[in-house]
């Protein structure tokens, strides 16, 4: 066990929102490491937006976990320090807005996932349809309950305490996530407050963020491994792979750590890092968890392990880098070599279920965006309709043999309807998913080409089952490079 590095009397600077595995072995990690090199008051105060039993257990050991790095070679163990305080946000909204409104918390990060913003994410506006929001906006003086209605009162408590502004940062796997969340806010204060929208645009910041660590859900495993090194269980530990990458886009309202000494790159345009990791890693991981999930395989290693399914993830890479503009400061094929290499390590146990959730919330940016400029373009997009073929068959709620898949998706009961009212005909299933509402497609399942597509991969799926899907889609890929000008050019 490699020891904290931290004194026991740092301040306070960060609140952070979303205590899960991935701002533990992420943002946390970082921090960490930066404060332990430059100093500073920034230690970490973590809320949990739903279940208080990881705050209790973080409470009860002082903040401190295990960080498990899952190297080759054996496991790496960190004791972690950077969290001061944790506590649950259910019961607690009025703390949440005095925490937000003391000038000692300069920075407010984001873990939530996709689905947790209450976003349009077709329109990039705040989802008035969305239950939640459409809560606080009806009840304004309530307890808030979405994460947009909690920073706004949060913001207007700091603006009417005088205190100075707030930088709040996304760390969530969405396009330009901090600009959306400046868009929600502002679309929320507009309706409850319209004189915040002015004070924040003046004095908040919402930088756009990278995030890039894959790290599994924590499992018997893994708590075996802290229990043995610390003697006593550690119900916060988690494990995490190796590599670690945060790219932060250069705009604070005030102060901030020194992440830049924790490895993190502060640049002044993050778009071009975010696009190549949501289609590379994100879109491929959402390619290896459908097809896994319907092969019964549990994680992406196992996934990895299979000769054919790796080829279908090589050529979606392939097909996704080909989506990505020019940037002499991006080596797609270097970080597409780097994933393969962190897909296989047989270290990690990234399970496909955990990856598969919230699928409709996942696709339009991992899968649809890209499938939409490679129509534009009249490129190949046999990666990309695998990919949605292998999506549609796991929301029918089965394995190949079987087994049931439980489909966690805050549109589940929407989707599950469209297919059910379409019946058996493939072209129908796409075509009816197509009206699902909150499903930010961009028009990629009405274009006739790639839902005609999809849904002759879709007849393979039920016809045939994973694997001959799979080689009839690596097999259009041969077929358009063998096409006078090939596919890899558009």
């Amino acid at each position: 066990m490699i020891p904290s590095p931290l004194r026991d009397d740092i301040g306070t600077g960060i609140l952070h929102l979303g205590l899960g595995a991935f701002h533990r072995a992420h943002q946390a990690a970082y921090t960490q490491d930066a404060v332990a090199g430059a100093g500073g008051d920034w230690g970490i105060e973590a809320v949990s937006m739903r279940n208080p039993a990881l705050a209790d257990a973080l409470t009860a050991q002082g903040g401190r976990y295990t960080l498990i790095e899952r190297h080759a070679e054996g496991p790496r163990l960190l004791d972690m320090s950077i969290i001061r305080r944790a506590w649950a946000l259910p019961g607690n909204a009025a703390r949440l807005v005095a925490r937000m409104a003391d000038p000692s918390i300069r920075i407010v990060t984001i873990t939530v996932t996709e689905k947790g913003y209450g976003a349009d994410l077709a329109a990039r506006r705040l989802n008035r349809a969305d239950a939640v929001v459409a809560h606080d906006l009806a009840n304004r003086a309530a307890p808030r309950q979405s994460l947009v209605g909690h920073l706004v009162a949060g913001l207007a408590a700091r603006r009417d305490a005088g205190a100075r502004g707030l930088t709040v940062m996304s760390c969530d796997n969405l396009p330009e996530n901090g600009t959306l969340l400046a868009c929600l806010i502002r679309d929320f204060a507009a309706e409850v407050d319209p004189g915040l929208v002015d004070w924040i645009e003046r004095h908040c910041r919402f930088p756009d963020s990278m995030v890039d660590r894959i790290t599994p859900a924590a499992n018997e495993a893994t708590f075996a491994i802290a229990e043995a090194a610390l003697g006593r269980p550690d119900p916060g530990a988690i494990e995490t792979e190796p590599f670690r990458k945060w790219v932060i886009e250069d705009n604070f309202a005030g102060p901030r750590p020194e992440w830049e000494m924790a490895g993190a790159q502060l640049v002044r345009d993050v778009a071009p890092f975010e696009m190549m990791k949501l289609r590379l890693l994100n879109g491929s991981h959402s390619l290896i968890a459908y097809l896994g999930a319907l092969r019964g395989l549990p994680a992406v290693r196992d996934v990895m392990a299979n000769a054919e399914l790796g080829a279908a993830v090589r050529v979606f890479m392939r097909h996704a880098a080909a989506t990505l503009p020019p940037n002499r400061g991006l080596d797609a094929a270097a970080y597409a070599a780097a994933l393969i290499a962190r897909f296989e390590n047989r270290a990690i146990q990234h399970r496909c279920l955990q990856i598969a959730a919230d699928g409709s919330q996942k696709m339009p940016q991992r899968i649809f965006a890209p499938a939409r400029e490679r129509l534009e373009t009249g490129g190949d997009i046999s990666a990309f309709a695998l990919a949605t073929a292998a999506w549609i068959r796991f929301l029918h709620g089965q394995d190949e043999t079987g087994a049931r898949l439980d489909i966690k998706d805050p549109l589940a009961d929407h989707l599950r309807r469209a297919l059910q009212d379409a019946g058996s005909k493939p072209l129908a299933r796409v075509a009816a998913l197509a009206l699902v509402p909150g499903l930010a497609h961009g028009g990629v399942l009405d274009n006739r080409r790639f839902a005609e597509r999809v849904a002759a991969l879709l007849e393979v799926f039920d016809g045939d089952g994973t694997m001959a899907a799979v080689r009839a889609a690596i097999q259009d890929d041969a077929d358009a490079n063998r096409r006078p000008g090939g596919s890899r050019g558009h």
